[in-house]
């Protein structure tokens, strides 16, 4: 499993609901459309945590880096729904910051 990891604070004036709302529709589609396995997404709880990564964490996960590719491609075009959705999250936030991660040890690994 591959996990693109997304760490945000919400923008001033934004709720923290509606951004939940916003993040389960866009994730939604990816999700309908085969091009992502799962979504979670999680609040850091009583402060703890570095405040360099933000508020929220957000973890997208990928069969592979195909499926993944697939979905960069259907948002890179920034057009029609999805643009849409994507634009209701994203307003929505501030101090974007990402990573990308994998299960480990790999399932490929030789021992």
């Amino acid at each position: 499993m591959n996990s693109y990891v997304i760490w945000v604070n919400l923008a001033p004036g934004a709720r923290d609901l509606d951004f939940l709302e916003a993040v389960k529709a866009y994730c939604g589609h990816f999700i309908r459309e085969g091009q992502m396995e799962k979504y979670r997404i999680q609040r850091r709880k009583f402060g703890f945590g570095p405040e360099s990564l933000g508020e929220f964490m957000l973890t997208l996960d990928f069969r592979d880096l195909t499926q993944m590719d697939q979905a960069f491609d259907a948002a890179a075009r920034r057009s029609g729904e999805l643009e849409r959705l994507h634009h209701e999250v994203y307003s929505r936030v501030t101090g974007f910051k990402s990573g990308l991660f994998r299960d480990f040890p790999d399932p490929v690994r030789e021992v």
